[in-house]
């Protein structure tokens, strides 16, 4: 599994919940030749909820889910973790 994941050691501490949701463009080729590519959105506590409202109205999002990072072990070829700030917008 090839996993990359911009979260800094700080944000590591902050950002423990993730939106995950399985891109399916990117599934199936390159680094995910073979299986599924997911997308994370890496969030405070506070702000998970809107996160993944967010993402879910993003409409090319799969099966959109919250998970907490810390004890979630995806399933995937490949796996890509963003830094989701409500503060300002974030485009991935």
């Amino acid at each position: 599994m090839i996993l990359q994941d911009d979260r800094t050691v700080a944000e590591r501490a902050t950002h423990t919940f993730g939106v995950v949701g399985t891109d399916p463009f990117m599934s199936g080729w390159g680094g995910a030749a073979g299986g599924a590519s997911y997308a994370v959105w890496a969030s405070t506590p506070e702000d998970v909820r809107r996160v993944e409202d967010k993402i879910r109205r993003r409409g090319d999002m799969l099966r959109v889910r919250v998970v907490e990072l810390a004890t979630y072990r995806p399933k995937a070829q490949h796996v890509h973790i963003y830094v989701a700030s409500m503060g300002t917008e974030f485009i991935t």
